[in-house]
């Protein structure tokens, strides 16, 4: 499935992209919101599962009015990286790790709820969800769709067989994004050059559209350069003004002040 096979549903706020893969399809919802999320739903039979919500009341309410529109049954929610937005289907099972479930209520996902609240106020869920189903690493079957789940270091990964694809938090091959040191570098370098390995079709990440391996080798191409930049630069500023000379046009400059504070307090 390439990633431009897609039917594009233009909405009030946000897009959706939806990709027909015969028993199953994908819907994409890009939110177009503050923060640049991305949700997703598996649809098979009528039944769906939402990967990820939507944080932001506006997107809230266009994502259940789409659901709704399309008559689809929504029968569990995957969440790994993004816990906020609990009003979003309220009384749907919610799917999660025990690792993201404390990300989400006492880690760093709470700490960025808090951030978020505190930058956007009021058109900002700050709720979070229970968690309804923990799950383990391994095979998941939600609504008759098979789900394979990886653990990460802060919450879970999922691989959907059907559509030979793979859900990260983070991709974005011509984006900055948030890189924490050397060792968070290599370990994504590694799943990566898995993704590679694995010949997905589509790469899923929650701040971007869909991608493919070739996004995946060039953000690969990028986090090896990030490396090569801070072994030479001798502070953040340096870092930065470097990285931003070598990828001009990419966006996400707050996620690169975050890499360069975590890069140069290694040296």
């Amino acid at each position: 499935m390439n990633k431009n096979s897609c039917k594009k549903v233009t909405l009030g706020k946000g897009e959706m992209y939806v990709y027909d893969f015969g028993s199953v399809k994908l819907h994409a919802y890009k939110t177009n919101d503050l923060i640049n999320d991305e949700v997703f739903i598996v649809e098979k039979s009528g039944k769906a599962v939402i990967i990820e919500a939507p944080c932001f009341f506006d997107n809230i309410a266009e994502l259940t009015a789409y659901i709704a529109d399309e008559k689809l049954e929504a029968v569990g929610m995957l969440l790994a990286y993004h816990m906020a937005g609990a009003s979003f289907l309220p009384g749907v099972p919610v799917y999660a790790t025990a690792n993201a479930d404390e990300y989400g209520h006492t880690g760093g996902g709470a700490a960025l709820i808090r951030q978020f609240t505190g930058a956007f106020g009021g058109i900002f869920d700050s709720s979070i969800y229970s968690v309804t189903n923990v799950i383990e690493a391994g095979k998941q079957n939600i609504g008759g769709i098979e789900f394979i789940i990886t653990k990460t270091g802060e919450a879970f990964d999922i691989e959907i067989p059907e559509i030979n694809a793979v859900y990260t938090h983070m991709m974005g091959h011509d984006c900055h994004s948030i890189v924490a040191g050397e060792g968070h570098a290599d370990g994504i370098l590694a799943q990566l050059s898995g993704y590679m390995s694995a010949g997905y079709d589509l790469v899923l990440t929650s701040h971007y559209t869909p991608e493919d391996l070739k996004d995946a080798k060039a953000k690969a191409d990028y986090i090896r350069k990030l490396k090569e930049i801070a072994e030479v630069s001798a502070n953040a500023g340096e870092f930065k003004a470097a990285v931003k000379a070598k990828y001009p046009e990419y966006s996400g400059e707050n996620y690169l002040d975050m890499t360069a504070g975590f890069f140069l307090e290694e040296h």
